[in-house]
């Protein structure tokens, strides 16, 4: 990197706190390649959305990919919802260790999941996984209370939840975001004034909303849903070097 600029430093790889976590929804080996070509020191994991591991071409391949460059993969916690209704966890257990994926995730966005039952399946999955939960709907209409958010993080993170994930879908448009993306910052207030913010990734997709982010609690906030295309743009805000974030607190 040029020496002329007293850049900020970032944690190294792999981190505790300034996660990057992309979202893949489809990407052929060849993009793989590029976007760790591009931008991989800045990518932390990589979600493969929702259930496009079932019908992706290249599923070993990418893997194989994502492995020689360190980045470890998560399958979207859609597809553990899914699993979870048909009664077919074992079986989605068995396929991440056959395929060396070593990250799952837990979430009840679109099911419904009674809070000790997740926590009981964030237990287990813990024993033998590094387990991402999210806690969040993805119906803009469903609003839970702050304190509710707050209970199911603590719990979830006593269950064995390595970070705990807020949801804001893909669009960013739900979660601790209203339907128009603005954020729920009274929510936000509320979660870090009992969490700390190293233990939560929170999703933002837009812009704007990692702008916020970021002047709020610094370079090394965790975000996520994140896409490929985005990730350079997010490390240029994080380190001071768009106009968004120039004069944001450097901490």
């Amino acid at each position: 990197m040029a020496g002329f600029l007293d850049l900020p430093e970032r944690s190294p790889k792999p981190r505790e706190r300034g996660l990057t976590h992309v979202l893949d929804k489809g990407l052929s080996c060849a993009d793989v390649d590029s976007l760790m070509e591009v931008a991989g020191d800045a990518v932390d994991i990589v979600k493969l959305g929702w259930g496009t591991a079932l019908v992706t071409g290249n599923l070993t391949a990418k893997l194989a990919r994502y492995a020689a460059h360190d980045v470890p993969v998560v399958l979207g916690g859609t597809l553990t919802e899914i699993a979870l209704r048909d009664g077919r966890l074992d079986g989605l257990i068995a396929w991440c260790k056959e395929l060396g994926i070593a990250h799952v995730e837990v979430s009840d966005g679109t099911i419904a999941l009674e809070a000790e039952r997740k926590r009981e399946i964030v237990a287990r999955l813990s024993r033998d996984f590094t387990v991402f939960s999210e806690v969040g709907s993805k119906d803009d209409e469903r609003i839970m209370a702050p304190y509710r958010w707050v209970e199911e993080i603590e719990a979830e993170l006593a269950a064995g939840a390595w970070k705990v994930i807020a949801e804001a879908r893909e669009s960013g448009t739900a979660g601790i975001f209203r339907p128009d993306g603005e954020v729920r910052m009274g929510l936000i207030d509320e979660i870090v004034h009992a969490i700390d913010p190293v233990h939560l990734i929170f999703e933002a997709p837009q812009r704007a909303q990692q702008v916020w982010f970021l002047k709020r609690f610094g370079r090394e906030v965790n975000l996520g849903n994140i896409a490929p295309g985005d990730v350079l743009s997010l490390e240029t805000l994080r380190m001071g070097l768009r106009s968004d974030t120039m004069e944001a607190d450097p901490s």
